[in-house]
This record gives structure tokens, sequence and C-alpha cells, in this order.
């Protein structure tokens, strides 16, 4: 089970780990449109998109 306090952890820029996350999203969005064809960006970006979103949905049931 998840930590419900990770989402509200912060690193040394004061960024929480789903802020991060978003951050590492934009992030593979810009590599993807730089690299469209490449596979590798393209997984890259699919894990991240999945593990923010799994965070995003722990974090809304919490909220509930």
């Amino acid at each position: 089970m998840s930590d419900s306090n990770e989402a509200t952890t912060t690193d040394s820029t004061g960024a929480t780990a789903t802020e991060a996350l978003q951050q590492a999203m934009v992030g593979q969005l810009m590599a993807i449109i730089g690299a469209p064809d490449d596979q590798d960006v393209a997984r890259a970006a699919d894990d991240i998109v999945q593990e923010l979103d799994v965070r995003l949905r722990e974090a809304r049931t919490v909220a509930a």
C-alpha cells in the first residue's frame, strides 16, 4: 500500500512527488515531439503517465 504522505513529500526544490512526476511527463512529451518514432521514448512517457495516473487516483480517493 502506498504511503499517503508520499504525495506531500517535497524534494530539494520544494516540488511534491506528484509535481515531480508532472514535470517529468512534460519532459517526456517534449522528447516525443523531438523523436516521434522512438519507441523507447514513448515507453518512458507511458511509464510516467501510468505512475502519475495511479498517484492522482490515490490522492482523489484519500480526499473523498
